[in-house]
């Protein structure tokens, strides 16, 4: 279900928004990355997740990101810990401080397997490292 805008915001403004990210690693031990295409973030190099929905369970969350934004279907997941962030802009762009907390799934996947990006991601790429202040506390 989707939220209206005015909405959104108004509980954006009181109330921080639970998401999942995946830190995926292939066989040669490079992280996936992609480049935002939406605010918080855009333009930036970042993990892939997002915002979980009513009543869905994390780790329902992280095998449907993995599906709708990477086209890939992860076979194992595994519990890696949590990032904190309130990021100076919101999700629409608007200088709103927004703030965000994400649960973190750990995956691998094999180099043969296609990315198909939709809409939230211009790019991908394969990185020696995590994003600099992509800092995850240990669950």
């Amino acid at each position: 279900m989707r939220i209206p805008e005015t909405l959104y915001a108004s509980i954006t403004k009181v109330l921080p928004v639970v998401c999942v990210d995946l830190v995926i690693e292939n066989s040669k031990g490079n992280f996936l990355l992609v480049k935002r295409a939406n605010h918080p973030l855009k333009g930036e190099w970042w993990v892939p997740g997002g915002r979980l929905l009513h009543a869905e369970k994390a780790i329902d969350g992280a095998f449907r990101k993995g599906r709708e934004e990477l086209g890939v279907g992860l076979t194992s997941l595994e519990f890696f810990g949590f990032f904190e962030e309130t990021f100076a802009v919101d999700c629409r762009g608007k200088d709103i401080p927004y703030h965000t907390i994400s649960l973190v799934y750990q995956a691998r996947l094999t180099d043969s397997e296609a990315i198909s990006l939709d809409r939230q991601s211009t790019d991908f790429t394969w990185a020696k490292e995590l994003p600099e202040k992509f800092v995850v506390q240990e669950g």
